[in-house]
């Protein structure tokens, strides 16, 4: 299990070496969630050289929480945790940046929906081992943003009364994926959960990891950015609305912008084939 520390956090990724002469793609996951949401491209790019890390407080990942923390009211809370254990934007980027630098990664494809999005966002700002950027259901955050509806960050964050831990992941899931794909893929959905159940961010890691997302903002620097750029969106999104696809594409110069009809928050795995096949021919572009 390769590890590597930074701030005293073990961190945790995972690498398929298929013997590629080509810069590693490297996916970056969004809010909470594991290296399972990878796994529709994970096995459609087995040529590519891959690298999926775990994002501080998801997966084999550590949380950095002092013991406290989760005593304290959670207003408090998360901004002790935000600002004492690396949850922040500038922070998860520095964790990549260290991962990248353990695995001996030079040049990387770097890959990232949802937070996971503006961690690469911020990580292309800060640091120079990006060889092209593809943000997929994202934002720059700031003002001009459209920010998550009210609605459906109370239901990404509540707890049904009685509701046991599957139907607990089932309630906060459903604003991100399609009513159609959970009612004709039963199975899938069953296997998604029980991902979710051994991958993903405990809650006060997860409410962190949301309280660095709430705070990103690089919408007075997404310009700089001078990467060949590939931006996808889902245009029923429900998270994050396409919109913030639509300014990132204005503010990026080199960008590639397409927009997946009817597709979800999780489009990258609704409509695997059709995204895998834009990214494909987007790296191979590059």
């Amino acid at each position: 299990m390769p590890t590597v520390q930074r701030d005293g956090v073990r961190l945790y990724y995972e690498s398929d070496d298929a013997g590629s002469t080509g810069p590693p793609v490297v996916f970056v996951q969004g809010l909470g969630v594991g290296r399972w949401s990878w796994q529709w491209q994970r096995e459609a790019f087995e040529e590519f050289d891959l690298l999926f890390p775990d994002n501080r407080g998801t997966g084999n990942s550590e949380a950095a929480l002092p013991p406290i923390i989760p005593r304290l009211p959670r207003p408090l809370r998360l901004l002790l945790f935000t600002k004492l254990a690396g949850y922040s934007t500038e922070g998860l980027a520095a964790d990549l940046e260290a991962i990248l630098a353990d695995a001996g990664v030079d040049e990387a494809h770097v890959v990232g929906a949802s937070l996971g999005g503006m961690i690469a966002q911020q990580y292309v700002l800060d640091y120079d081992r990006a060889v092209s950027l593809s943000l997929l259901c994202t934002t720059h955050g700031g003002e001009e943003a459209l920010p998550i509806p009210d609605e459906t960050v109370e239901q990404m964050f509540s707890v049904p009364d009685g509701a046991d831990e599957r139907e607990t992941i089932r309630h906060r899931m459903a604003p991100a994926i399609g009513e159609e794909f959970v009612e004709n893929n039963p199975e899938t959905v069953e296997q998604i959960i029980d991902w979710r159940l051994e991958q993903d961010a405990g809650e006060v890691a997860r409410e962190s990891q949301g309280a660095a997302g709430v705070n990103f903002d690089v919408s007075e620097r997404v310009h700089e950015i001078d990467l060949p750029t590939l931006i996808l969106h889902g245009t029923d999104d429900r998270v994050l609305p396409v919109e913030n696809s639509e300014l990132l594409a204005e503010k990026i110069p080199n960008n590639r912008f397409e927009t997946i009809d009817g597709g979800s928050h999780l489009f990258m795995i609704e409509d695997s084939k059709q995204v895998n096949s834009i990214l494909r021919e987007f790296l191979e572009s590059v």
